[in-house]
């Protein structure tokens, strides 16, 4: 059985955020789990999200499947993600309908270990209904050090006003 403690919720304000952050996180709990609804500003459907742990910016590599109901298309980190930052989730831009955000969740197991750090994402974006995108992401992170902060970012792009993150605590029993 497992306990999921919440450490910090993080709401965009009036005028957006470039990120959104988590610092000094406790090590106290055997995996994290974040939960986000987000929007950006990107003129085209679907924004990308990015995680990046500890401000580093090397180390990073991923598997991407998603789809939107015609198709489906996958694709492996290379550029900027997989290099800067690892692929986690898709906010839903400024072309969709109004008020309308992605949600998602990224599950990082044994996140304070000694070992290289792997991650998953699922969630969706939509637009109301006229289209939608569907995504799983598989991760890792090539770095030994526990995470002690993680920021996601949107690059080129900002986290639109009401976009939020939830970051757990999860403790096994």
């Amino acid at each position: 059985m497992a306990n999921m403690i919440p450490i910090s919720t993080v709401t965009v304000g009036s005028g957006g955020a470039a990120t959104i952050d988590f610092t000094g996180i406790p090590q106290i709990y055997t995996d994290l789990l974040i939960k986000v609804s987000t929007r950006d500003n990107l003129a085209y459907s679907w924004g990308q999200g990015y995680i990046r742990f500890n401000g580093s910016i090397t180390g990073y590599d991923g598997r991407q499947l998603y789809g939107n109901g015609s198709s489906v298309t996958t694709a492996t980190g290379s550029g900027n993600w997989g290099t800067n930052y690892a692929l986690a989730g898709r906010g839903t831009g400024a072309s969709t309908t109004a008020n309308t955000f992605s949600n998602g969740e990224i599950y990082i197991p044994n996140y304070g270990g000694s070992y290289y750090k792997s991650y998953s994402y699922d969630g969706t974006a939509e637009n109301n209904a006229t289209s939608a995108m569907a995504e799983i992401v598989g991760g890792i992170w090539s770095n030994t050090a526990p995470i002690t902060s993680i920021t996601l970012l949107t690059p080129s792009q900002t986290w639109q006003q009401y976009s939020t993150a939830t970051l757990y605590g999860i403790r096994k029993y």
